[in-house]
């Protein structure tokens, strides 16, 4: 494994921290709520950064997240990148792939995904029904990947559905997706039915339970990657914090209590940082990665809320204070560890996907 970014990924995460961290200010987040930063979506674009994640991969995109997430910017940068860009370039067909990827490089296409809980079924050709309760970033997209009830990919375009804004605990921008006989497309394009895509850019037969499986990883990874930043940029305000706040003469960091739990928010940050890391790489270089995207997901749902929890906690009372940024990545963390799944939901599909894995290996060395 190599974890060492290439010059392109360097650049790239370079010029990401400038730009978030340029625009994504406290005073710029609490202006826009709830709703998403036009301006700094506008600059991420014109930068050719999320045009760049077909280029830089799964990895790269990891490096891009942990850049967002330290601010906890508002706009739909990991959504787009992972159900728009990613899965079209993988898994679209080459109309769709001529017609979709550059929009949503240029952020005049956006898109968002929900994956984890099918509740869509289709209904003739190339039509939908069913409720998706909350669809985060839904109020900024132009197109929504769903699955249906065979795990099969449709794009639906917001503006043929219904769209209800909802609140998330993370100012997401989410919404509830209501679908009756609405219009949509497979990604892949065909009818249904095992084989119905055709080959995608990376050249690979894909089946829908295939890139299903794909997509889900790929986002688990992603968002795995999102929390590795919020988790970082929650633990520097505590670091910052303790360091220069001072009780009876002394800074709080010199308490060994105070050492110890930014230690423990260390390590974890760390875990989820490496965990993602070989989930991303070992997509980018063609192998078996949907465990490792599992791991990593349960890293950043099980100890991504431990770290929110400290950074906040070490902020003692101004870490109640809903005003204060630290609270955003709190806000943000526990988004982020409902949006994975809870850590024992986690680890049992985990445990699931070893134990299929095992008596896939043994079926094949008794034949």
């Amino acid at each position: 494994m190599d974890f060492i970014p290439t010059e392109e990924q360097a650049a790239a995460r370079e010029l990401a921290a400038r730009i978030f961290g340029d625009l994504s200010t406290p005073e710029r987040l609490a202006a826009a709520g709830t709703g998403s930063d036009a301006e700094l979506w506008k600059a991420l674009c014109e930068a050719g950064l999320v045009a760049a994640v077909a280029d830089i991969g799964l990895l790269g995109l990891v490096l891009l997240l942990e850049e967002q997430g330290r601010t906890t910017a508002q706009v739909p940068f990991a959504a787009s990148c992972v159900y728009g860009l990613s899965a079209v370039s993988a898994h679209g067909s080459a109309e769709q792939r001529e017609r979709l990827l550059p929009g949503i490089g240029d952020g005049t296409v956006v898109v968002s995904g929900a994956l984890r809980e099918v509740v869509v079924r289709a209904e003739g050709p190339g039509e939908l029904s069913g409720t998706v309760p909350a669809v985060p970033w839904l109020r900024d997209a132009t197109h929504v990947l769903v699955a249906d009830d065979e795990r099969s990919l449709w794009l639906v375009r917001t503006a043929d559905a219904e769209c209800v804004p909802v609140e998330l605990t993370a100012p997401w921008s989410a919404g509830r997706l209501r679908l009756d006989g609405t219009p949509a497309e497979r990604l892949g394009g065909g009818s249904g039915g095992e084989g119905a895509y055709e080959r995608g850019a990376n050249g690979a037969e894909a089946n829908e339970s295939g890139a299903y499986d794909d997509v889900l990883a790929t986002a688990r990874t992603a968002f795995a990657g999102l929390q590795a930043g919020v988790c970082a940029g929650s633990l520097a305000r505590a670091v910052e914090h303790t360091n220069t706040r001072e009780q009876f003469g002394r800074p709080l960091a010199a308490k060994q209590g105070v050492q110890l739990r930014a230690a423990d928010a260390y390590m974890d940050t760390e875990a989820i940082r490496v965990t993602a890391y070989e989930a991303a790489w070992r997509r980018d270089e063609g192998l078996e990665y949907a465990s490792h995207a599992l791991t990593a997901a349960w890293w950043a749902s099980e100890a991504g809320q431990r770290v929110v929890h400290t950074g906040q906690h070490l902020h003692g009372g101004m870490g109640a204070d809903l005003d204060h940024p630290v609270h955003r990545h709190f806000l943000w963390g526990r988004q982020l560890d409902a949006y994975l799944g809870c850590g024992s939901e986690v680890l049992q599909e985990l445990g699931e996907l070893i134990v299929r894995e095992e008596g896939d290996g043994e079926g094949a060395g008794a034949q």
